[in-house]
């Protein structure tokens, strides 16, 4: 995790002013990899008790026009937010608990910037998603071991909810 002033410089360097709800958002999407809007709204509160939804969700679209976090939003799920900007890499999801981990692009030629028609676009970047199953949730739960990983909701996949508020475009 970055001290207070990296997340300054950071919000400096890419013309943006720096606020306390900037820099506590910041360093919550820095401290949560791939969180949805709710675990961010909790994570800055750490930081700065008072800061408002409307606050956080505003910071997020700012920081995400800045370049400095990056908006995913697999299909069927919450948006997420992710500190790991600048790379070409993607993400695997569990269809059961709704976990995410990056999974980084081939090195060297890069097979998923080449597509077969370009239709003439100059293509810069890729967006895969695999999807499947996390170790925890491929293996049965241990019955000597009730507390082992399990999926948040029975029937239905943890993060493949859609809520109102957090349909942001």
């Amino acid at each position: 995790m970055h001290p207070p002033a990296d997340y300054e410089q950071m919000l400096r360097e890419s013309d943006l002013r720096v606020t306390r709800p900037r820099v506590a958002v910041l360093a919550a999407v820095h401290r949560h990899p791939h969180a949805d809007t709710e675990t961010v709204i909790a994570a800055a509160r750490e930081d700065l008790d008072d800061v408002s939804h409307q606050a956080v969700y505003d910071v997020l679209r700012a920081l995400t026009a800045a370049g400095l976090v990056r908006r995913i939003q697999p299909s069927g799920a919450l948006a997420r937010y992710e500190a790991r900007v600048g790379d070409n890499h993607h993400h695997v999801v569990c269809r059961s608990c709704g976990t995410i981990a990056d999974v980084d692009c081939a090195v060297g030629h890069v097979p998923c910037l080449t597509a077969s028609d370009d239709h003439g676009f100059t293509i810069d970047e890729a967006e895969v998603v695999y999807w499947g199953l996390c170790p925890a949730c491929s293996n049965p739960p241990d019955q000597h071991h009730p507390d082992q990983h399990q999926p948040a909701r029975q029937g239905q996949p943890v993060g493949r909810k859609r809520e109102t508020d957090d349909r942001q475009q």
